[in-house]
């Protein structure tokens, strides 16, 4: 549980004079003008943007007969009660927060952050998404909070996977086409053989400190 793990939550106090934001995780790379992205148009009331999983064109490459990896059950636990009452279908298709567009006026107008915190909170006291398959501790406040209430990103800005299986099914074209590279799952191009690794170690800026290098495809201290 690292500090920065939460830093999607708490946007508005890290750029307090910002009206919009946009949010990546630190296994990407941006193949295009991240203005594009900047200018995705978001519908009144909703405070971000993601890129919905099932609609996703990386997940129609990626993803095939992945069951309910990419659906709301594997991320909230439907026994707990408290989770049932929110009337959340099991089967509703969940989005992908590692890349996200955020009206960060919009977010504080209806206290995201507070609503965020407040869930992170019940988990604690009820555990009512750290045991689900997901084992994420991210991803399920933000599923509850923005369900139904956001906004989509073009796919291409997010497309994903290439720290799993699924990656090694994208063809070299579809790859450089891709606005912003994803490398979501267990296998980073950091460390061990992550498909289109090569991309990232073209980017690689070596550490200015000299406490990390990068020696094939794997960083070492």
């Amino acid at each position: 549980l690292k500090p920065l793990t939460f830093a999607r939550f708490y946007l508005p106090n890290l750029v307090p004079h910002a009206e919009k934001a946009i949010y990546v995780d630190d296994d990407i790379i941006v193949q295009d003008d991240i203005l594009e992205l900047y200018n995705t148009p978001l519908k009144p009331g909703h405070a971000a943007a993601f890129s919905d999983d099932c609609d996703s064109t990386t997940n129609k490459v990626a993803a095939r007969g992945a069951g309910s990896r990419y659906k709301y059950i594997r991320f909230l636990d439907y026994k707990k009660e408290t989770i049932r009452k929110l009337a959340i279908k099991a089967n509703t298709c969940s989005f992908n927060p590692g890349v996200f567009v955020a009206n960060l006026t919009e977010w504080k107008l209806q206290n995201i952050t507070k609503q965020l915190e407040k869930w992170m909170a019940l988990n604690v006291a009820e555990e009512l998404y750290s045991r689900t398959l997901s084992g994420s501790i991210t991803t399920p406040p933000l599923l509850i909070v923005f369900y139904k209430k956001h906004s989509s990103i073009d796919p291409m800005w997010n497309v994903r996977h290439l720290g799993s299986s699924g990656g090694k099914r994208y063809s070299p074209q579809f790859v450089k086409a891709a606005k912003l590279l994803h490398w979501s799952g267990h296998f980073k191009p950091w460390g061990r053989t992550a498909s289109y690794a090569e991309v990232w170690v073209k980017w690689y800026v070596p550490d200015p400190t000299g406490k990390f290098r990068l020696i094939h495809r794997h960083l070492e201290t």
